[in-house]
């Protein structure tokens, strides 16, 4: 029998449908056939990757590439993607276990009921249906622990990394993107072409010469998501290269104003930026101008549906949470530790005084009806199931506190895939590779 492991995804920038999207255990027959003992492919710091772990993946990405209708690059291409990817994920597992991080048995055995139950089983069904099929209950464990490991890591790093000074803040309060903060969100996917650090003219030359072939080939229809997979060498290649929905000034420079004269579907030329060359293509646009009218000083817990965790589970969970703050503990603990929101959660949930219009509708309405420190019951958005608490209300005047924090935020928002990269980059840098593919 075929037992699929259907998990889908939260956190742009590592998310579990890579690691498990479309993944299936597949059913094999029991025969006496000789198999070759596993190997290691790669010696990462003080672990390994194995040649399983290698052929696992590239399945796993095989079969979502298939079920996206797009064309499969070249196996000795797509080979070293995964590779690379699992280094980096190899590497910031390390980091977690250097820093302490844990996942609770509570998370895991959530996720691991999930899966049975979308497959019809029981536990005690779906570890058996493993078990037939050659995979044991630890694997899928180990591979839901690895994906929430990875994210907490990043959060934590990344936001380490990121500093805005007052004279960002007042530049940015005077430029024109300052001044269209509220305007319109881009839904975006990038191609990287990238330049090794220490690369020479011819190098960096050759690096053109690929990014501008891209380019052309572009503009004679060939598929964005495509070249992604088999070109690119950002964080989302495998995903088709996509970011995700971004304000102008979210992005760095030039693409903060290139991109507020694409149309949907154009894409940029080529740019050369310290990582490399980068073509950015429009799939989507939203929203508009908005008028500021008051401010609520909020905070909330964030807990996300994705592959790992359906909804029941999910609502479950911030159920849960707000059991035990009702039970004396302390929110902002929780939300660090639990929240899958990247812009509060290290900051114990707070949204600092924010503009309700900004909000989305659901999570407007809920805090219009709750009282000044009052815990919400748990609602659903779009983006999952939340917790919140009023901290304050005020009228607005678009003072210079609430403009700052606005540009503030922004600009936060803006670094972080930028640092992701950087960081990214800096720990494969640092670390001792020994590629034995």
């Amino acid at each position: 029998m075929n037992v699929k492991i259907k998990l889908s995804d939260t956190l742009r920038p590592l998310t579990l449908g890579a690691l498990l999207l479309g993944s299936a255990l597949i059913a094999t027959s029991v025969s006496a056939q000789v198999r070759p003992l596993d190997r290691i492919v790669a010696i990462v710091d003080n672990d390994v990757v194995m040649q399983s772990q290698l052929d696992q993946r590239l399945r796993e990405v095989q079969q979502t590439i298939e079920k996206r209708g797009a064309e499969m690059p070249p196996l000795d291409v797509m080979q070293q993607q995964v590779l690379e990817r699992l280094i980096t994920e190899n590497l910031q597992l390390q980091i977690g276990e250097r820093s302490g991080i844990r996942i609770a048995d509570e998370e895991l055995n959530q996720a691991l009921a999930t899966i049975a139950q979308r497959n019809n089983m029981t536990l005690e069904q779906f570890r058996d249906a493993l078990e037939r099929d050659g995979l044991s209950l630890e694997t899928a464990r180990e591979q839901i622990r690895r994906e929430m490991v990875i994210n907490r890591v990043r959060q934590r790093r990344i936001a380490e990394r990121i500093q805005i000074s007052n004279q960002e803040v007042e530049n940015f309060l005077a430029s024109d993107l300052g001044k269209l903060q509220l305007a319109e969100e881009y839904r975006l996917a990038n191609i990287l072409i990238p330049i090794p650090e220490s690369s020479d003219s011819a190098a960096i030359q050759a690096a053109e010469k690929v990014a501008a072939d891209t380019y052309q080939q572009l503009q004679q229809g060939t598929d964005f998501a495509r070249l992604a997979v088999s070109r690119s060498a950002s964080e989302n290649a495998l995903e088709g290269g996509d970011m995700g929905w971004r304000k102008a000034a979210q992005l760095p420079p030039p693409f903060d104003t290139q991109v507020r004269e694409l149309s949907v579907g154009e894409v940029t030329q080529p740019v050369r930026t310290p990582p490399g060359f980068i073509i950015l293509k429009l799939l989507d646009k939203r929203g508009g101008d908005t008028q500021v009218r008051d401010e609520v000083h909020v905070r909330h817990i964030l807990i996300k549906p994705s592959q790992i965790r359906s909804e029941a589970e999910s609502r479950r969970l911030i159920e849960r949470l707000r059991s035990r703050i009702e039970a004396g503990e302390d929110f902002a603990e929780l939300a660090r530790n639990f929240s899958e929101d990247p812009g509060s959660a290290l900051n114990g949930g707070d949204l600092n005084w924010i503009d309700p219009n900004s909000l989305v509708p659901e999570f407007r309405e809920v805090m219009a009806n709750s009282a000044t420190g009052q815990l919400s019951e748990p609602f659903q958005s779009q983006f999952g199931w939340h917790i919140l608490e009023v901290l304050g209300r005020r009228a607005t005047d678009a003072s210079a506190e609430f403009r700052e924090q606005q540009a503030m935020n922004l600009l936060r928002n803006r670094k972080y895939d930028e640092e992701l990269q950087a960081w990214l980059r800096q720990i494969r840098d640092e670390a001792y590779v020994e590629v034995k593919l």
